[in-house]
């Protein structure tokens, strides 16, 4: 009984299958002009329409679109009232249609909650969708920390700390652009980052919460500096990571039996994965934007609902 997800964020179009076991996702990055940081959600939506029709093509060819029996779309950023993103029309308008076609089930999800599903089943762990657990959130626009709590075949993330201002995702990207790489600017930092004992800038925190923007005002003094782009790579991941960590002990001291799992575009940083111990990563395609875990969520409500 496979089941087909849509997710249509601000950076990537993506269509997935997923039959209960594994799956198969395909997805293509927006185009967004050098130099700038980021699409107009009406660029971005203009974009998903046009990329669309050629990735269901190619899981057609594939031969992964036959016996659909769900269709699920992230609908929007999170799974609270008022949260909403133009991006995610495309995808929503194209899943229920293509459902009411196929006179199967349509579920709308979250981009966050499929960015759990996808971690936890990528992990080899899918029977964290099953249990409560922390996952942090990272990305181009989130750096949230999540208490998730299954219910059925849902699952809801309630928010217990994080940055109070600007993502880590936002950071990574505005020193690619002093550095001069290309945006998104993840891999391309990460690559440039060497797992060494640089320090980290002294961040802050309260409680499970703290702040990054003073982190990207001493990232432009080192660019003035001339401080070499390796070292600065390296400094800024290194201190995403030591705050990551901190914040993940301050938690687990209050959750001490709850796994902790890390999803998003950030979580992809080799960096971040070898300084966080006893965390579960999405394995680095899964963790980016993907509809893979919008696939799985559909899958788990329709076998829920059978």
């Amino acid at each position: 009984m496979p089941a087909l997800g849509i997710d249509t964020s601000n950076y990537t179009t993506s269509v997935a299958v997923f039959d209960g076991v594994g799956g198969e996702n395909i997805g293509s990055m927006l185009r967004v002009r050098e130099g700038e940081l980021g699409l107009r959600q009406s660029d971005a939506l203009f974009q998903h329409v046009r990329q669309l029709p050629a990735l269901f093509a190619a899981l057609r060819e594939k031969g992964l679109l036959h016996s659909i029996t769900a269709v699920a779309a992230s609908t929007r950023p999170r799974q609270v009232e008022g949260s909403y993103m133009p991006c995610f029309l495309p995808g929503e308008s194209m899943g229920r249609a293509l459902a009411d076609a196929l006179d199967v089930p349509f579920y709308p999800v979250s981009h966050q909650q499929g960015h759990i599903a996808a971690a936890a089943w990528s992990a080899g762990r899918m029977d964290l969708l099953e249990t409560p657990h922390l996952a942090w959130h990272l990305s181009g626009g989130t750096t949230e920390l999540l208490l998730v709590t299954p219910r059925g075949p849902e699952l809801y993330a309630e928010i217990l700390g994080g940055s109070t201002d600007i993502s880590a995702g936002q950071l990574i990207d505005r020193t690619g652009k002093l550095l001069g790489l290309p945006f998104p600017a993840g891999k391309a930092l990460d690559a440039l980052a060497e797992i060494c004992d640089t320090q980290a800038y002294p961040v802050k925190i309260d409680g499970l919460t703290f702040s990054l923007s003073g982190m990207e005002n001493k990232v432009g003094e080192m660019c003035k500096q001339g401080v070499p782009h390796t070292r600065i790579a390296t400094f800024v991941l290194a201190t995403v990571c030591g705050v990551i960590s901190r914040v993940t002990d301050e938690a687990r001291a209050l959750y001490p039996a709850l796994p902790v799992v890390c999803s998003g575009g950030v979580a992809s940083s080799h960096v971040l994965r070898a300084g966080l111990e006893e965390v579960l990563f999405a394995v680095p395609e899964f963790a980016t934007d993907n509809a893979m875990g919008a696939a799985i969520l559909a899958y788990r409500n329709r076998k829920g609902g059978a």
